[in-house]
């Protein structure tokens, strides 16, 4: 296993909410995109509860491509109940390519990191939080530092 899959499985480990409801879902968004601005970065943040997309915005710089990328990344994570990065990185150890052995349509599913799972205490996943705009490393990086503050302050 990789030094990367441990530091993943860690965060799964990690990162769970005893509840997390529509109003979280504003307070992290809102907290995320006033961090993201402070940092000056260029990224559009997206908030999944069940199938409803309950929190957007898009910050100078993002794109409708990084809008793009992250729909692509939230489909893996709700499939795979995991990271984006986690998937993507489970195929690369096994010498795989996610975009050809999935066997899911590339154009709609991206492994790539910035989208990480709103995971209960018990292990059910009920919905993801991602961004969209920066090196895959650094999009799940920004995500795990805001989910941290955000679980920190609770």
């Amino acid at each position: 296993m990789s030094e990367l899959s441990e530091q993943l499985r860690a965060e799964e480990a990690e990162l769970r909410f005893d509840d997390f409801a529509l109003d979280d879902a504003w307070e992290l968004g809102c907290g995320m995109r006033a961090a993201a601005a402070d940092a000056d970065l260029p990224v559009a943040i997206g908030i999944v509860l069940g199938e409803q997309r309950v929190f957007h915005t898009a910050l100078p710089g993002s794109s409708a491509d990084n809008d793009d990328w992250l729909a692509r990344k939230t489909r893996v994570a709700l499939r795979y109940g995991q990271a984006s990065l986690t998937v993507g990185e489970s195929f690369r150890e096994r010498g795989g390519d996610f975009d050809v052995d999935s066997r899911l349509d590339p154009s709609l599913y991206a492994a790539a990191g910035g989208v990480v799972p709103i995971r209960l205490k018990g292990g059910a996943v009920i919905g993801v939080v991602g961004v969209s705009g920066l090196p895959q490393l650094d999009d799940h990086a920004f995500v795990v530092e805001q989910l941290r503050a955000f679980l920190a302050a609770r």
